[in-house]
């Protein structure tokens, strides 16, 4: 559960840091028009970020040791299934549309509450299957999600004692966020060079 915060107040740091950065090869102006699926995956990741958080911090070690696990294989599945070949889109009703938005986002609220992550490894592949929005367009819309996601779940943990570790390992968090800030930075910077065609395998 430590671990899991250390990684969320990271995960945090990154995406604040993230937004902006990307901004340059992705400016805002490209992003208003879909502001309509932020909005629909927040309703869901809100609920599921306070959720998944309440959730971790009343497990066991043990049984979150394994949950974790099955997540990562599950996310590795995923991602390998949707990014392998073809990206299409599910073709749903507007209704339907909203209603899926909302579900999917309270099951990625939960699971990146519980791992402690963004969640981007499954809001992009979402973004991109559910609403037909380009790979780089979802890459910035997914931040629009996760911030305030996170924020959600920060909240939560940061009644558990258990948060307490990020003042015990103050050393280890500030050379994690160095090194985190640099790497969305350059992150940003790669952003207008890589190709679509070349960051959907990268993912």
């Amino acid at each position: 559960l430590q671990a899991v915060i250390v990684n969320k107040a990271l995960s945090l740091l990154v995406v604040a840091t993230a937004i902006p950065a990307r901004l340059v090869a992705v400016p805002l102006s490209d992003l208003t028009p879909y502001w309509s699926i932020v909005v629909n995956l927040l309703v869901g990741s809100l609920i599921g970020a306070w959720l998944g958080a309440a959730w971790a911090t009343r497990m066991r070690s043990a049984t979150l040791y394994r949950v974790l696990a099955a997540l990562l294989v599950v996310i590795a599945v995923l991602l390998m299934a949707t990014h392998l070949g073809t990206v299409g889109t599910v073709s749903l009703p507007p209704a339907g549309q909203v209603i899926a938005g909302v579900v999917v986002g309270v099951v990625i609220g939960v699971v990146a509450s519980l791992m402690g992550v963004a969640g981007g490894e499954l809001l992009i592949p979402t973004i991109v299957l559910l609403y037909g929005v380009d790979i780089k367009i979802a890459g910035s819309l997914s931040l629009a999600v996760s911030l305030p996601t996170m924020l959600v779940a920060f909240a939560r943990y940061s009644r558990d004692q258990s948060f307490q570790v990020l003042r015990a390992n103050t050393t280890f968090v500030l050379a994690m966020s160095a090194g985190s800030i640099a790497g969305t930075l350059l992150g940003g910077l790669l952003l207008g060079v890589v190709p679509s065609g070349v960051l959907i395998p990268l993912l």
